[in-house]
């Protein structure tokens, strides 16, 4: 693996290149992209594909790379200019590409503005409200969320973010009416340090959950679309808005193994099965 610094528009990213550059199975880079998370995040599922010259990066201001632009939110549109920056960089021509959550709708709007980029998206589970029947009452789950995290710290927020990103079907009187959750029933430690700058549960990645779909564009890319969604999240909110977008966009989504973050061993703290996954992974982007 060799990590690059690559100056954009005021950030400097980190990005790592796992393999060969140029390849030397002919195929195009495969991209792993997330947001909030970062390349870290896809150490299980970049080593399941040995054959491949796989790469990550971290988006400007989190992880290794910074940002200069005087800005806090994480912009699905800003992210999306940072990778095309990636994607030319590695000099390679269009890549295919994988993203993850907030990497999903970072990936949608790249392929929206920069259509040459990428041959094959497979984009899984975007946290896209505003594709929702429920999409008020779902912006008023995340404002809840926030309010609770700002109210009493990371580990009730997080405790908060959990029964929101669990919740069966749509958000409803029932939901609201339910008392706060105690952090403990997750195991999270309810102590408050203070910091209110998460970009999980503060209002910084807002922009990602409130990006528009840009259905238009992404239909007349020459880019190979795939909404995947996870096995376990039928009727939770990823799960939902992932079979929403794919509607959208004219087709069903592709069913992958395990949960949101299926991909990804132990160390999120909720292992998925990343080997399965990066089998289902391979077999869809071998279709391409």
């Amino acid at each position: 693996m060799t990590t690059h610094m690559l100056k954009t528009n005021g950030a400097e990213l980190a990005y790592d290149v796992h393999g060969p550059a140029p390849t030397a199975d002919g195929r195009p880079p495969l991209l792993m992209i997330g947001q909030p998370m970062t390349a870290a995040g896809f150490a299980a599922l970049a080593s399941r594909f040995p054959e491949r010259t796989v790469v990550t990066y971290d988006p400007r201001g989190l992880g290794r790379s910074s940002r200069s632009d005087g800005r806090l939110d994480h912009d699905p549109a800003v992210q999306a200019a940072d990778v095309h920056a990636v994607i030319q960089a590695l000099g390679a021509g269009p890549v295919e590409l994988f993203g993850s959550s907030g990497g999903a709708v970072v990936a949608l709007a790249l392929v929206a503005a920069y259509p040459a980029d990428v041959t094959t998206l497979v984009a899984h589970e975007p946290p896209l409200i505003a594709v929702l029947p429920d999409a008020e009452a779902a912006e008023r789950a995340r404002a809840g969320v926030l309010d609770t995290y700002e109210k009493r710290g990371w580990g009730a927020g997080m405790a908060a973010f959990i029964m929101m990103t669990s919740w069966q079907g749509e958000y409803t009187d029932a939901y609201f009416a339910q008392p706060e959750p105690d952090p403990a029933a997750f195991g999270i430690p309810a102590e408050d340090d203070g910091s209110r700058d998460d970009p999980l549960l503060s209002d910084r990645s807002w922009a990602v959950s409130s990006y528009q779909l840009d259905v238009g564009a992404l239909s007349a890319a020459p880019t190979r679309v795939v909404i995947a969604v996870g096995e376990e999240s039928e009727g939770v909110f990823t799960g939902r808005t992932s079979v929403a977008a794919a509607e959208l966009l004219g087709q069903a989504p592709t069913v992958f193994p395990s949960h949101h973050g299926g991909f990804m061993d132990g160390e999120s703290g909720y292992p998925g099965k990343p080997d399965e996954f990066a089998l289902k992974l391979r077999e869809v982007l071998d279709q391409g």
